[in-house]
């Protein structure tokens, strides 16, 4: 499954699903699914995966540091009742970036496993583990 362009960022609204934009017909949608195993389902879906708030500054710069490694992932915005529905981990409380709630948004994903917010991710590049973990899920 091809990811969206580095310039391409979905709205998806997980409670109607038909409401999903043109643009993301590589997202499908089964109008039976909750939004929980919707969310789950795209990141089994999609090597790499931020979900983010709409206009989330940290996002960009999500995008921006995967697109200079060469990646483009794929950009799923929510509303703040849908953020709830992202699947975090019990170690999430003390991943770099929680600042409580249900999920630190941005979220990335990567192979399928949570990597964190912003600062996990960039931690991750520092220390040289993102372009290896990038590689191994096949998107480099």
């Amino acid at each position: 499954m091809q990811g969206l362009c580095s310039d391409d960022v979905v709205r998806l609204d997980l409670a109607t699903p038909s409401a999903a934009s043109a643009s993301a017909s590589s997202l499908s949608i089964d109008e039976a699914e909750s939004a929980e195993t919707r969310i789950q389902r795209l990141i089994s879906e999609h090597p790499v995966i931020i979900f983010s708030r709409s206009s989330c500054c940290m996002c960009h710069v999500m995008r921006k540091l995967l697109a200079s490694i060469g990646v483009n992932p794929t950009v799923i915005e929510l509303d703040d009742d849908e953020i709830a529905a992202i699947p975090t981990p019990a170690a999430a409380a003390d991943a770099p970036g929680w600042r409580g709630g249900p999920s630190p948004p941005p979220a990335v994903f990567i192979g399928g496993s949570w990597v964190g917010g912003l600062e996990a991710l960039v931690a991750l590049h520092l220390s040289g583990h993102l372009v290896p973990r990038l590689a191994e899920v096949g998107v480099l």
